[in-house]
């Protein structure tokens, strides 16, 4: 492989960000590589704000969604061909590489900027997959950012009684001009419709309020899964609230954290995340779930300004997708 200069978003600083060069890798494909041109990468608003856009540790390059178009194969690889568009867990670069097993081929007729997307549906799919409440059981899904969204159509998709919360209104808007159905300002505590009648809670906000709320409104031995990351504290909430409501509400409260299943399925366990990304491709491919709407499509040079909308709450959308076929 000839040497290339290749690009890539870089937080160099705190809240900076820039498209900066890098040497790509020289070596040889191995037998099971697959490389090419990036086409498009996705923005995790959380994970990359709070843990790398405002991080302590620089130069880093985020992102983990890309769909590139093969350009190189490795000498064992026989079902992916030059020419394919490929998803993978891949940094916002101009430039991918990685083994077979970590990526899907993208269906035909879903365009690299709406298949990134299955990478922030895996999230709440883990959640699908280990949940015990089943269809037409009540769901409530607290936080609408980006994760939350998601797994507001998901449920529904399947067939849940859903219903969304956040305090918001941009947010929630969003919301309602997508078609989630029942979209609320907070957690309806003393309505009898869900008082000890909900089933199963995403918590998709990280908020310790959020939390508690969804401990009090489960029925018992329904589940509170903690499906947003808690980066930082926000209340001043004691721990015995929490607890309170977990132990005589008979909650079952656990971590939404995707990485509980295995990359591939294997033998004895249920579902993987590939899986669940290949289930996910197909599904935006039918349009079952839609993301018209929820994203800007901006070139890399912009990322700090990008980054910066997505901080502070200045963009319209909930996240941005990078366009990388004009980079840089």
């Amino acid at each position: 492989m000839n040497a290339r200069k290749e690009y890539a978003v870089t937080v160099t600083a705190r809240e900076q960000a820039e498209l900066l060069p890098f040497d790509a890798e020289t070596a040889p494909l191995g037998a099971r590589e697959v490389a090419g041109r990036t086409l498009a990468t996705l923005i995790s608003p959380g994970t990359e704000l709070a843990g790398c856009y405002q991080g302590g540790s620089f130069p880093s390059v985020p992102g983990y969604a890309a769909v590139f178009e093969v350009e190189e194969v490795g000498a064992e690889i026989e079902d992916i061909k030059p020419g394919d568009r490929v998803f993978c867990m891949g940094p916002h670069r101009s430039y991918q590489r990685c083994q077979r097993d970590a990526l899907l081929p993208v269906p035909d007729a879903l365009s690299p900027e709406v298949a990134v997307f299955c990478r922030m549906m895996g999230i709440s799919m883990t959640t699908l997959s280990t949940t015990a409440a089943r269809p037409p059981e009540k769901v409530l899904v607290t936080g609408l950012g980006l994760v939350g969204h998601l797994a507001a159509k998901i449920f529904a998709s399947c067939g849940y009684e859903v219903t969304a919360c956040d305090p918001l209104q941009p947010r929630r808007e969003i919301a309602i001009r997508s078609g989630i159905a029942r979209v609320l300002p907070a957690v309806p505590l003393d309505d009898p419709e869900f008082a000890s009648q909900v089933g199963l809670v995403l918590e998709c906000s990280g908020h310790e309020q959020a939390a508690l709320d969804g401990c009090r409104v489960v029925k018992k031995r329904g589940e509170v899964v903690l499906v947003g990351t808690p980066w930082r504290r926000q209340t001043e909430l004691f721990a015995h609230d929490l607890l309170r409501a977990v132990f005589h509400n008979y909650v079952v409260l656990r971590s939404g954290w995707e990485w509980e299943l295995p990359m591939q399925a294997t033998d004895f366990r249920v579902n993987s995340l590939f899986g669940n990304f290949a289930s996910a491709l197909q599904w935006l491919a039918q349009g079952r779930i839609r993301v018209d709407g929820l994203y800007e499509l901006a070139p890399p040079r912009e990322a700090q300004r990008v980054y910066q909308d997505l901080l502070h709450h200045s963009s319209s959308h909930l996240t941005a997708v990078f366009d990388w076929t004009n980079c840089p």
